[in-house]
């Protein structure tokens, strides 16, 4: 997966070749690994199903050399790093 970094947001590029433009929310330090959440940004003439607008979270692994963007595989670890930013989040908002 390709990245091409900017302010908050970032151009992936899929395992099928689409593009796909995301806005990072958060980086999260966890169980020795990082993580960093996104929400899909959509043009405002698109209209985009409801589902796919959801939290994506994606995981920084080590390649040839090279940190690079992966999902998570694994459900359980996907579920463990989603608690992780909501507790995060909260958090934050506590603290306002």
């Amino acid at each position: 997966m390709e990245e091409n970094y900017g302010s908050n947001f970032i151009t992936v590029t899929d395992e099928e070749g689409n593009e796909i433009e995301l806005e990072h929310l958060d980086t999260l330090e966890w169980n020795g690994n990082t993580y960093l959440s996104f929400f899909p940004t959509v043009p405002e003439d698109e209209e985009v199903p409801e589902e796919e607008l959801g939290l994506i979270i994606l995981k920084v692994i080590e390649e040839n050399g090279e940190e690079i963007l992966s999902t998570l595989e694994d459900d359980e670890e996907l579920e463990a790093v989603y608690e992780q930013f909501m507790e995060s989040l909260y958090d934050e908002e506590d603290e306002e």
